[in-house]
């Protein structure tokens, strides 16, 4: 059974229960399924979820032609061949390919193959190991879990409160990905992720745009230098990027989007992006019915269940821990392993970096930011590591100064910076911005995670010429300091 729907109310028993069949629901469902146990999967809008359809994909097909151009721009006998605009219509068609034109049947078919059952609709709980599954056709389905329910429902853009935003009809990250046109002015509010990759994108496809920081400067919750270089190169493409500035009121009137910002700038748009944070999909999945307040951020513990439920499971988004879809798809591994062991009876080994433990959250989450440049971290910065009461030290180094980087494009900018806990001698965090580090940043993971000593990353030589050969400078860098 796949897709099974009802007119009248029926009652199935399973001994896991997954909402939401995005990217973590089906990871807790594979793991679960792997595990001999039956499974059912309640989603009420695209098997495959926001990374799938609205995120993830989308966004960075993006971005790969705008990147891609980019570093053909900085190679001799290359360059001249790049010098006109991007194709916009093949751009989008090639996002679209991505999306699977946000049609899910492969996905389903997937979810067919590893033998978990789905359910079309709208998934509540409705009291202690129960989901009432709502269908399209109105009618419901009672689904009961012997062993435990997984919340994998994500999280959703969440925009400001703003008198008459609604009627603006404003972008939020789903309409960013999936927009048809190209708009001719586009103002982005917000300074993260989102805002940084999608004005990257609407940029170089052939929008005037207008970022609007209320901090200090772009990618704010990661080292400075790399919201310095991402704001470098927008500034330099033709961007106008104003910090310390919030939006006071927006209206649409013909088309046209006026924003007046609190310094009382006026600024004509002909779309908006609201890029201002997200919020917990979990007002409307019956959290009252257990006595969880509605829309609230769950707490789990490292093997991801909900704090006063030991059968309930939050994973992905909801648990508010590390908002990324790598991560998520992570913890889906470690709650599957979890919810196995207890409804076998085996011990849980949720001690750190155990089979059973999300330890990566806390101290080597990796994430990687496709703008131009490049920006890709992992670990602790050098500001949380000391406010996490680390007794650190931050070395630096010019990306330019590595051959490889000048191999990869003339007037190569960017910078690393690695910082070492003075006690154990072992790496907390490191931080990567220039064209191309996103493929770096998986050592720098393994190292971070593995807490492997700075002696022995003497021994991993990096190639030459490539960038990586970074870590060797790094390392000298922080013997010689």
């Amino acid at each position: 059974m796949t897709e099974t729907q009802s007119t009248h109310m029926e009652s199935t028993a399973y001994d896991v229960v997954v909402l939401g069949a995005g990217p973590v629901g089906e990871n807790v469902a594979d793991r679960t399924r792997a595990a001999g146990l039956t499974t059912a999967v309640v989603e009420g809008e695209l098997v495959g979820g926001e990374c799938s359809y609205w995120a993830c994909m989308p966004s960075k097909a993006l971005l790969r032609p705008v990147i891609a151009r980019a570093d053909a721009r900085r190679v001799p006998g290359l360059r001249q061949s790049v010098q006109g605009p991007l194709d916009a219509a093949a751009v989008l068609a090639h996002r679209d390919e991505y999306t699977s034109h946000w049609k899910d049947d492969g996905q389903v078919g997937w979810l067919e193959g590893i033998g978990a059952d789905l359910y079309r609709g709208h998934g509540r709980l409705t009291g202690p190991r129960t989901v009432t599954v709502t269908g399209s056709d109105g009618g419901r389905r009672v689904l009961t879990a012997r062993h435990a329910v997984a919340v994998c429902t994500g999280s959703r853009a969440q925009l400001p409160d703003l008198p008459g935003l609604a009627e603006v009809e404003p972008w939020t990250s789903r309409e960013a990905t999936s927009a048809r046109s190209v708009p001719g002015r586009l103002v982005v509010v917000g300074g993260g992720v989102v805002a940084t990759e999608m004005a990257c994108a609407w940029q170089a496809l052939g929008s005037r745009l207008t970022v609007l920081v209320r901090g200090k400067g772009l990618l704010n919750r990661m080292e400075p230098f790399a919201g310095e270089l991402v704001a470098e190169a927008l500034t330099e493409a033709g961007a106008d990027i104003r910090t310390g500035t919030s939006v006071k009121s927006v209206t649409r009137e013909n088309g046209t989007v006026l924003v007046v910002t609190d310094g009382g700038d006026r600024i004509e748009a002909d779309e908006i992006l609201f890029a201002t944070g997200r919020a917990p999909r979990t007002d409307d999945i019956g959290l009252e019915t257990i006595g969880i307040e509605p829309g609230a951020w769950l707490g789990v513990d490292d093997s991801l269940r909900v704090t006063g439920h030991d059968w309930l499971y939050a994973v992905g988004d909801v648990n508010h821990r590390a908002l990324l879809t790598h991560q998520g798809k992570y913890q889906a591994r470690i709650a599957g392993a979890a919810i196995a062991a207890r409804a076998a009876g085996e011990p849980v080994r949720a001690e750190d970096w155990g089979a059973h433990a999300a330890s990566a959250d806390h101290s080597a989450v990796p994430q990687v930011v496709f703008t131009d440049p490049e920006v890709a971290a992992v670990g602790l910065s050098l500001a949380e590591a000391e406010q996490q009461g680390h007794r650190v030290r931050a070395v630096d180094v010019d990306l330019s100064s590595v051959a490889g980087a000048g191999l990869y494009g003339d007037g190569y900018k960017g910078r690393a910076r690695m910082v070492v806990d003075l006690e154990d001698e072992i790496l907390r965090g490191l931080t990567l911005a220039g064209p191309g580090v996103g493929e770096l940043i998986h050592s720098a993971t393994i190292a971070v995670a593995a807490r492997v000593p700075v002696a022995r990353l003497w021994h991993a030589v990096p190639s030459y010429p490539t960038i990586s050969e970074v870590w060797l400078r790094l390392l000298e860098a922080y013997r010689d300091a």
